[in-house]
């Protein structure tokens, strides 16, 4: 028996563009006391990345497949990366030979060395409650006169989408010098399309202003919300604060939830005006009745997809707000200037309210891939034996 193991060498998150590097080991793992009659052989080896797509019956309507039969690949004996999944392959890279007949004697192993380059054109890791893209690369190996052998090993990939054009000339240096760094190591860096591609990401999440709303009601103003950017990476903290002071209705209680969208283009919606499914990731709450100022914070995970636009299906992002108004103006409690003791109060025990919602839109983008390796559920790693 051989043993087959896949290790990709820099965690299994990779940004669309980025080199992905796979060491692939084959081990005879019998002993050195073991005869010569105990080699093993293998015809051949490759590997390729594929992308498959699947889809829920319940919310999606896919074009009618053909009834076309490909006779090889009902063939164990020809190669098809995504044998035996679901769904749909949807994007695949050609396959890369990595050995033609390996022979290993009892103890010895030998390693190879696979790299691609992530395709651009492919869409994000997702899995959302419609659609599912998922990565893999695969590893098929062959003895002679044997079926064919496959080693899959999951990874993530983010991709780039929505970034706004750069206000400053593509050969200026978008993050700041580095006086340690020569000038050599500098012009190195800047080749590369991953540190380029993260150079612009900080920059164009690291822009901040404040914008600032007038949330109102049908009854007057409630209060005025401010958050500093609309723009985000995943793992950042989306801030934003409340000014209830300039507000004419006393507001009860609100709450903010971090919220993505996945909507299905019309075109394949099972059912005509299918709502769009909402799934939520993060949620504050307060009661803010007679304060003047409050504030929020929720993080962006990690380990969810940004927004993105595909011809099935779009993703996007929002803050959910949610308030509980007054009907009738409530007047705080009063504390006497020489008052020592301690006041107790107590709040009314019926009120009128209104409620109302509003949706702020904003954008996720992708993070550093090896940043989202840390908390990534792929390990990067596996194997079979054959």
């Amino acid at each position: 028996m051989i043993e087959v193991v896949a290790s990709m060498a820099r965690g299994s998150v990779f940004l669309a563009g980025e080199l992905m590097e796979c060491l692939v080991t084959f081990t005879n793992p019998m002993s050195h006391l073991s005869t010569s009659a105990s080699s093993e052989m293998l015809a051949w080896a490759s590997a390729q990345i594929h992308c498959q797509f699947h889809a829920s019956e319940n919310r999606v309507a896919l074009p009618a497949q053909g009834n076309k039969q490909d006779v090889q690949a009902e063939s164990e004996t020809v190669l098809i990366p995504s044998r035996g999944e679901r769904g749909q392959c949807v994007l695949d890279t050609p396959p890369k030979i990595l050995f033609c007949d390996l022979r290993l004697d009892p103890g010895e192993s030998k390693t190879y060395s696979y790299s691609e380059v992530v395709p651009v054109d492919g869409p994000p890791s997702f899995r959302g409650q419609a659609v599912k893209y998922v990565y893999k690369l695969t590893i098929g190996c062959q003895r002679v006169n044997s079926p064919i052998k496959l080693l899959r090993v999951p990874f993530r990939v983010l991709v780039l989408q929505g970034m706004p054009e750069l206000p400053f000339p593509q050969d200026e240096e978008v993050c700041p010098s580095n006086p340690f760094l020569e000038e050599e190591e500098v012009t190195r860096r800047d080749s590369r399309p991953l540190e380029r591609a993260l150079d612009m990401l900080m920059v164009t999440t690291s822009r901040r202003y404040p914008h600032m709303f007038n949330i109102t009601n049908m009854r007057g103003k409630v209060a005025k919300f401010c958050i500093f950017k609309t723009v985000y990476r995943l793992g950042e903290d989306i801030i934003g604060t409340f000014n209830f002071s300039e507000g004419d209705i006393p507001c009860l209680q609100y709450s903010v939830s971090l919220q993505s969208e996945e909507e299905i283009q019309q075109q394949y919606q099972r059912r005509p005006g299918q709502t769009a499914s909402v799934t939520g990731h993060g949620r504050h709450l307060e009661s803010c009745l007679h304060t003047a100022f409050s504030h929020f914070s929720l993080p962006i995970p990690l380990n969810v997809t940004p927004g993105f636009s595909r011809d099935i299906v779009t993703l996007r992002w929002r803050l959910h707000f949610e308030f509980v108004t007054a009907r009738e103006p409530m007047e705080p409690p009063t504390v006497l200037q020489n008052q020592s003791e301690v006041t107790v109060w107590a709040g009314a025990e019926h009120v009128d309210v209104d409620t109302f919602s509003w949706n702020l839109p904003i954008k996720v983008l992708p993070t550093n891939p090896a940043l989202a390796s840390y908390v990534s559920q792929f390990t990067g790693t596996n194997s079979i034996t054959i």
